[in-house]
């Protein structure tokens, strides 16, 4: 099948290299040039880990990027991957989308053969009916269902494991309201779901668009849950990881996303979590449940930088903080928990020094005047203190560089590292 991708970031960029491993002729549609060039070079915008391969392998065969939109009539499907920033009140600016449907839109008009085109960004129930649709019967010159049609197909990719997640998904969810629209997703989706157990869920396009928010409201309460439970074992002095491990033999729990810590951040729970509560608001509910999940991950990075204050007065002493990123795995820092840590550290006036094995440039855009560090020995050496915020699989090997501290306090958000004699250790929820 020929597929056209709008939008090339994240999730854009993600789906274009997939699909193409799939078999399909993939092309990828962003106005940013200096993108499209990579792309076309095999290269990878961002890091995920499997995704330069996949680009490497497919790139100028079946993957080709441009900024003309008007390639997207050689094109049977369109997908829509571009980003639904959020708005001061939580709720999602669709600008971007709207924005990005008129030209495609406009280049279809010229189209004689159905098209289908796919959402794949995430939008609350609705968008695609009464924003993305109305656009294309405007611009297009068609009406919906009788050469254009509209379709939802939300994406469940965690940074990091994305290339996995969409290759090995816990589920294909397909929301259209029309057969010929789910039929051509079917077929789309065919190399991957056929011969597998992969649940596909068809369902309607509201539907399609809530179960992408309810899935990431779900996730993202369990772990507020999980470090509300893990604060109130560290009253108790009660190993909160001994709990979690007990609980999560319950199959109605299930072992996942139970680790206390630091809190959740990236591009997806909090935007989407602060979306659902504000759709929430505006249709007269009032969701507790989602803002005091949202009350304790904001609280997380506090109460580690409290639990520091108890040890050591970090005005004009040197501070590392181990990891950057949101998450292992990944260089995005959007909403990463180091950033609240980071600037509780700077109003006190810590000296701070990061360290992260792949996010450092980043986030020196976020925080210039801040020291970076080649490696975490180097973070480490002569620091009064360090805190942990991403738990990188090398950090658990850290030992001997502790010792080059000048005092060896370690406030560890994510229990990666290890207790030793000679160390001051202070877990975060146990």
């Amino acid at each position: 099948m020929n597929v056209s991708i709008i939008g090339s970031g994240y999730v854009g960029t993600t789906l274009a290299a997939c699909l193409a491993d799939l078999g399909h002729t993939v092309t990828a549609i962003d106005i940013d040039e200096s993108i499209v060039e990579r792309l076309n070079a095999g290269e990878a915008p961002i890091h995920e880990p499997g995704l330069a391969d996949l680009l490497a392998e497919h790139a100028g065969t079946r993957l080709t990027a441009t900024t003309s939109y008007d390639a997207v009539r050689d094109t049977d499907v369109t997908f829509i991957a571009l980003p639904t920033p959020s708005r001061d009140d939580g709720s999602i600016d669709t600008s971007l989308v709207e924005k990005g449907t008129e030209s495609l839109g406009e280049a279809l008009r010229e189209k004689s053969s159905p098209h289908l085109v796919v959402v794949k960004s995430t939008v609350v129930p609705g968008t695609t009916a009464e924003r993305v649709g109305p656009i294309l019967e405007e611009t297009t010159g068609k009406t919906l269902g009788d050469g254009i049609d509209v379709a939802m197909n939300p994406e469940f990719l965690r940074e990091g494991h994305a290339v996995l997640d969409f290759l090995d998904p816990d589920k294909v969810v397909l929301g259209a309201e029309n057969d010929e629209a789910l039929a051509t997703l079917r077929e789309l989706y065919r190399p991957l779901t056929d011969g597998t157990d992969i649940p596909v869920v068809e369902t309607g396009l509201r539907e399609a668009e809530m179960i992408k928010y309810a899935n990431n409201a779900f996730l993202a309460t369990k772990i507020s849950l999980m470090n509300e439970l893990g604060n109130i074992c560290k009253e108790y002095g009660v190993d909160a990881y001994e709990v979690a491990d007990a609980i999560g033999l319950d199959e109605r729990i299930g072992s996942q996303f139970l680790a206390s810590g630091v809190g959740w951040g990236g591009s997806c729970f909090p935007k989407d979590v602060a979306a659902l509560i504000a759709a929430a608001d505006t249709a007269g509910y009032d969701a507790e449940l989602l803002k005091a999940a949202v009350g304790v991950n904001d609280r997380q990075p506090k109460r580690l930088l409290a639990l520091l204050d108890d040890h050591v007065d970090v005005s004009d002493k040197r501070v590392a903080v181990l990891g950057l990123a949101f998450k292992p795995g990944t260089d995005d820092i959007r909403e990463s928990r180091a950033i609240p840590v980071i600037e509780g550290l700077l109003d006190r006036g810590a000296d701070v020094v990061g360290y992260d094995p792949v996010a450092t440039d980043r986030m020196r855009e976020r925080f210039p005047d801040v020291e970076y560090a080649d490696s975490a020995a180097d973070a480490l050496r002569d620091a009064h203190a360090a805190v942990v915020v991403t738990d990188w699989d090398e950090f658990a090997a850290l030992d001997d560089e502790f010792d080059a501290m000048a005092r060896p306090i370690v406030v560890d958000g994510r229990r990666i590292v290890e207790r030793r004699e000679g160390l001051t250790y202070e877990g975060l929820t146990w």
